[in-house]
């Protein structure tokens, strides 16, 4: 996939194309409608299918104190977008010059004069442009009135409403993994580099992998059953602890991962962790034979669950 800059003016090999137009944070249903349909869109066209995403996300450029929210990086947003069947991806950059901009002056100047987009699809919420003064009828009159082709997608809704990125991020700050992994059609993902630890689970016949959280949404505190994917392909089952450590001192916010049944070092690799069921919170344990008893009896409850989960592609 080639990634593209929204500031700069598109090669001519990509101009003329369609543009999903969305922030598609976590690449959820809703957002996999919105780039099916642009994909769709350009395939019939005979013209290439962009998506276009925000980064950093407009929340963090206007509440730089929020708390993490992220539940995709752009990485792993790449190989969504991919898997959608998209030929780019065109990141634009939120600060200070695009926080200025203004909708109409956005339709004419970034998406028409700098993408050459042909064709436009996005949800029926979108806003965007300074003040959040552009929205789907803006885009409408504006970009039509100027030859672009406009198309919206309706929200994609379940038995509880529409199915939202708040909604996931909610299910995983209560540990619902299955609601999460439903709404976004996978397990949620935590993509990162194995970092050199304390290596204390080693002294235990438990050793982890240990990765920071950045700026993920931060899961419910707790141990997980989970499953990891290595560079090489690999698919590893295992447990994880997500939080700080009570019974170390002192205490560092991270995600330790144990793989069972596997030896072999992982430092400095980019691995993908996949949350698959949340066993039970974080506990802080008066001696370390009483932890490990523990850690060992949710390594066989992870076992148990994972054995039932199936594999994704």
């Amino acid at each position: 996939m080639t990634r593209i800059h929204g500031q700069d003016r598109l090669d001519q090999a990509l101009r003329g194309g369609v543009i999903a137009l969305g922030n598609f944070d976590g690449f959820h249903l809703g957002h996999q409608a919105v780039v099916g349909r642009a994909v769709a869109r350009a395939r019939e066209l005979g013209c290439p299918a962009i998506v276009a995403t925000f980064d950093p996300h407009p929340i963090r450029y206007f509440q730089p104190d929020a708390a993490p929210f992220r539940l995709t990086t752009l990485n792993q947003r790449e190989h969504l977008f991919t898997a959608a069947g998209a030929d780019a991806m065109m990141i634009y950059h939120f600060a200070e010059e695009l926080a200025g901009v203004s909708g109409v002056d956005f339709i004419h100047d970034w998406l028409i004069d700098r993408a050459g987009a042909r064709a436009v699809v996005t949800g029926d919420d979108f806003t965007f442009g300074k003040g959040r003064d552009g929205n789907v009828d803006l885009l409408h009159k504006e970009g039509e009135a100027d030859g672009l082709i406009v198309e919206t997608v309706a929200a994609v809704r379940d038995e509880e409403g529409v199915i939202s990125s708040s909604r996931i991020r909610d299910a995983l700050r209560d540990g619902d993994c299955a609601t999460a992994a439903r709404l976004l059609t996978r397990p949620f993902t935590i993509e990162g580099a194995i970092q050199h630890g304390a290596k204390l689970g080693r002294t235990i016949g438990m050793p982890t992998a240990n990765m920071v959280l950045g700026n993920y949404v931060r899961p419910k505190y707790g141990i997980y059953a989970v499953r990891g994917r290595l560079p090489d392909g690999r698919v590893l089952n295992g447990a994880a602890n997500i939080g700080i450590r009570p019974s170390f001192d002192p205490p560092i916010e991270l995600l330790e991962t144990h793989f069972f049944d596997f030896s072999g070092d992982l430092y400095d690799q980019i691995l993908e962790i996949e949350l698959i069921a949340y066993l039970r919170p974080e506990a802080k344990f008066d001696s370390l034979d009483a932890l490990t008893a523990q850690m060992r009896a949710d390594c066989d409850q992870a076992r148990q669950i994972l054995a039932d989960y199936p594999i994704l592609a």
